[in-house]
């Protein structure tokens, strides 16, 4: 073993049987998460954000440039004014700027051009992905890196109870201004977080999903 490399920690033995009850607990886990629009406006502890946030840092990405920042925001004036920024591409987007087809594609989840949730959920999660260094160097693999940070970002916050929403206006540069982040970084989305409405729904489309043979192939 070269000295640039240490043993390998926090593999235990584990068993078939355990392996399959392991995954199994995680399956059933994520099959009750639902992307939600009705968002109570109850507190949630910072502290939960933060260790969310350190289980998305944990995330496998390209040559360990860790190629993100995620800026969590729970200040009223910068969600107001994250709404209504976000409010104005989403009028743009509903009124001309998306196809036919792409609004068809959304007409079964309800959604339009009002995003009150931005201001009622406790937290906004702003995530970019950095294309460069803070000296200037190029970083690899970025989208592909951050993709699977949000995963486990998701999977943590709600395995802690939360719900969440992935918004995502496009163009989102207005998220860069008001998080005073550099040009070098783009805004990929923006994650509400908080706990459901009490009177929270989630359209039946969304309960769709496709089967496991339409979605993999296993080669044994």
């Amino acid at each position: 073993m070269s000295d640039d490399h240490i043993p390998l920690t926090g593999y235990a033995p584990v068993s078939d049987a355990e392996m399959s009850e392991k995954s199994k607990a995680t399956l059933e886990m994520l099959l009750t998460r639902r992307t939600i629009r009705d968002f109570s406006d109850k507190a949630v502890p910072k502290d939960v954000i933060e260790m969310a946030i350190k289980a998305a840092a944990t995330a496998p990405n390209g040559a360990n440039q860790q190629p993100w920042h995620f800026a969590a925001i729970s200040n009223p004036d910068m969600k107001r004014r994250i709404r209504i920024a976000a409010e104005e591409e989403e009028r743009a987007f509903y009124g001309g700027r998306a196809s036919d087809e792409w609004l068809d594609a959304l007409t079964p989840l309800g959604t339009d051009a009002s995003k009150p949730f931005l201001e009622t959920a406790p937290w906004l999660i702003a995530i970019f992905a950095q294309k460069k260094g803070p000296e200037g160097e190029k970083h690899y693999y970025v989208t592909e890196s951050v993709g699977i940070a949000m995963g486990m970002l998701i999977t943590t916050l709600h395995s802690a109870g939360l719900a969440t929403l992935t918004h995502t206006p496009a163009p989102m540069n207005f998220l860069r201004d008001i998080c005073e982040r550099p040009s070098t970084e783009k805004p990929l989305v923006l994650l509400v977080v908080g706990h459901p409405a009490e009177t929270a729904t989630v359209p039946k489309h969304a309960l769709e999903k496709k089967t496991f043979e339409q979605i993999a192939k296993i080669w044994d």
